[in-house]
């Protein structure tokens, strides 16, 4: 039995997360939830959005499945996932894009997988006003960082069979910056000769991403170039109501989707819990419970192809409920 953190979140988050805590009991996986809540309820109720006893549950379970959680907008309390990344040192955001038969997409050939570096950057959020007319944000790229994101990459190409590794940098303007982080990529490189390296520049990779994706295989970018070309990926694929997320430290590991608490839907029963799904599904391989990680993603695929019972987003009519029901009678 595996005790595992959970994090309904709030909006469409309870859920989702009640939809995929459903489907993974109908799959037989093997799971003692812990169920920890976060977010703008509980900033109202305990004074803060992620209480001290979420990150000590997370740090005791090793592991979490995290439902969205409202950010504010230029205002109010800092991301919840910033600050878990901070916390935990949840230096790597893994984000896996491809494509999934039934969902029709621009490309039909996208599989690449996207390590983003996730504890710096323009996300140290080191800000300052300076006047009222001006404010200025500082961007920190560090050696060790920069070492670890990379090591992180191309061990991962090694232990599923990628066979090319790209970093992403504005190297040309930031030189110093992104030349440290190109630096510290080209060291790893080194160390594996039977992976492929290639560099590229940021605003390049935007135009041939949506030219030709099949050329990309690994990309290792800095915190926000990451962030941005994560999201651009979610859309080569079908968008952000399949794009899953998991944010992978040396003690800990926090499975997420990537889109947002959708506060405009929720409660109508209309939300769709894939990138939850999918984000449980690799959840479940990293606690070596693969077997039911394979059922699951069985049945999630098979269901999409055949079309019948799909949320609206997905391009069907289907409630939450109905979708979640046509999973389990398809494990």
């Amino acid at each position: 039995m595996q005790t595992v953190t959970l994090i309904p979140g709030d909006g469409i988050g309870p859920e989702i997360t009640t939809s995929v805590v459903e489907i993974l009991k109908a799959a037989g996986a093997d799971i003692e939830w812990d169920i920890q809540t976060a977010g703008a309820d509980v900033a109202e109720k305990e004074g803060a959005p992620l209480p001290e006893r979420v990150i000590e549950s997370i740090k005791k379970n090793k592991v979490a499945l995290k439902a969205p959680v409202t950010t504010p907008i230029g205002k109010g309390f800092r991301s919840v996932n910033v600050q878990l990344r901070k916390a935990l040192d949840l230096y790597s955001n893994l984000r896996p894009c491809k494509n999934i038969e039934g969902i029709k997409t621009r490309f039909d050939n996208v599989d690449l997988v996207i390590v983003r570096e996730n504890t710096e950057d323009l996300y140290a959020g080191i800000e300052r006003q300076i006047d009222e007319d001006s404010a200025e944000s500082i961007k920190i790229i560090t050696r060790k960082a920069s070492l670890r994101i990379a090591e992180f990459a191309f061990e991962y190409a090694v232990k599923n069979n990628r066979k090319l590794v790209t970093a992403v940098s504005k190297a040309n303007i930031c030189k110093l910056t992104d030349g440290l982080f190109l630096e510290c990529a080209r060291e790893i490189a080194k160390k594996y000769p039977n992976i492929e390296y290639k560099e590229i520049l940021v605003d390049n990779l935007c135009m041939q991403l949506v030219q030709n994706p099949e050329k990309f295989d690994v990309l290792v970018l800095p915190n926000l170039y990451g962030d941005i070309v994560s999201d651009l990926c979610a859309g080569l694929i079908g968008g952000l109501g399949i794009a899953q997320g998991a944010n992978i430290g040396l003690e800990a590991a926090v499975f997420e989707p990537v889109h947002g608490s959708a506060p405009d839907i929720k409660g109508q029963n209309k939300a769709n819990p894939t990138a939850l799904l999918l984000s449980a599904i690799e959840m479940l391989k990293y606690i070596n419970q693969k077997d039911i990680a394979e059922k699951v993603e069985k049945a999630l695929f098979k269901t999409i192809k055949e079309g019948k019972s799909l949320t609206n987003d997905l391009g069907g009519n289907a409630s939450t409920n109905e979708y979640t029901q046509a999973i389990i009678s398809n494990i």
